[in-house]
């Protein structure tokens, strides 16, 4: 086994002997791959983050069209506007599995005194689950976006029960405090 082992490293040191200098690639040719891997990286970087602009305003249009049909369906309220700004796009919640570990020591010393010592660990790991040659996460959830705020427009906004009545109504429907519905008549 050892000779058939040092015959194997005879053969890879006479390989490398006798390759040509011409294989490997020039500089400059190894510069132009990195900077189209670099390209190719940006491109993706700014198609992710033009998805997710893309996904925040579908969303907030969205939410607009909605609450525009249904406040102009409310007694006194007209030609309603409505302006949604979201948080973030919709959030994923994926399973995990949860470990938690105590461990509670008594220590004592030659001097009489003694020490309790309480060690407690949490480690999660997210649940894979195999599809088809992969593994992917497992998704249990995917919740909604918090609203930042809602700024509506609308005839009739002047009277102070129509106005009230597009704030609790549209606090109701987003689930977002009173205090981030901003409402103002239209002219």
């Amino acid at each position: 086994m050892l000779i058939l082992a040092l015959g194997g490293l005879m053969l890879i040191i006479v390989g490398n002997l006798f390759t040509s200098s011409d294989e490997t690639p020039p500089q400059q040719e190894i510069t132009h791959h990195l900077d189209e891997e670099s390209e190719e990286t940006a491109k993706q970087v700014k198609s992710n983050e033009d998805m997710t602009t893309s996904d925040i305003s579908e969303l907030e249009e969205s939410y607009k069209k909605d609450l525009e049909s249904m406040l102009n369906n409310i007694k006194g309220v007209s030609e309603a506007e409505v302006m949604v700004n979201l948080e973030s796009t919709k959030i994923k919640v994926y399973e995990k599995n949860l470990i938690y570990g105590q461990q509670s020591t008594d220590e004592s010393d030659k001097n009489g005194g003694t020490r309790k010592v309480q060690d407690s660990t949490e480690e999660a790991q997210t649940v894979l689950v195999r599809q088809g040659e992969g593994e992917v996460p497992l998704l249990i959830q995917t919740k909604k976006p918090e609203v930042r705020g809602v700024f509506v427009v609308a005839k009739g906004a002047d009277h102070a029960s129509v106005k009230n009545w597009i704030i609790e109504s549209t606090s109701r429907v987003l689930d977002v405090p009173t205090h981030r519905v901003s409402v103002m008549p239209k002219n």
